[in-house]
């Protein structure tokens, strides 16, 4: 309960940054796919340098997750194909929509009606994807009810 109420509020947090921010803006990012305006990568790197740092700190100070308790891991992954694939469709499906699914539910949030249509194409793709997943992933046999994994985070760099 407590991690869904954090969740919660780090989604509004978030999705009120967005709009703050002008980043939910679809001319916005479209100026940024264009390369016509820098702000959408300048704030992308400030999130990707805060993440790295704090990652940093968080390595050397916890070992157990805050609000679960689960210990933490950190495994280091080389690119793979399904990195690549997942990249090039994320890619394509912002530069079509001129919006990620970041963006998509603050749209929603403001009120703009467009987005339901973007958020109707997420859906649908998050649907196929574990679609396909579960069909490739199906255990043969009956297995015992998974134990709670511990909490893996990719390391920066």
């Amino acid at each position: 309960m407590r991690s869904g109420i954090a969740g919660a509020l780090v989604g509004i947090v978030f999705g009120l940054t967005l709009s703050w921010s002008g980043m939910a803006s679809p001319d916005v990012i479209r100026g940024a796919l264009l390369f016509e305006q820098s702000y959408l990568f300048l704030m992308f790197a400030s999130a990707v340098l805060t993440a790295t740092i704090g990652l940093a700190i968080l390595r050397r100070v916890r070992d157990r997750a805050v609000l679960t308790g689960a210990p933490l891991t950190y495994v280091r992954e080389r690119p793979a194909r399904h990195h690549v694939v997942g990249s090039v469709l994320f890619g394509l499906g912002w530069g079509i929509a001129d919006a990620c699914p970041g963006p998509i539910l603050a749209q929603l949030g403001q009120g703009i009606p467009w987005a339901l249509v973007t958020l109707a194409g997420m859906v649908g793709g998050v649907w196929l994807y574990l679609r396909r997943g579960a069909r490739e992933t199906e255990p043969a046999c009956d297995v015992a009810a998974p134990q709670p994994a511990p909490v893996h985070l990719a390391r920066a760099g």
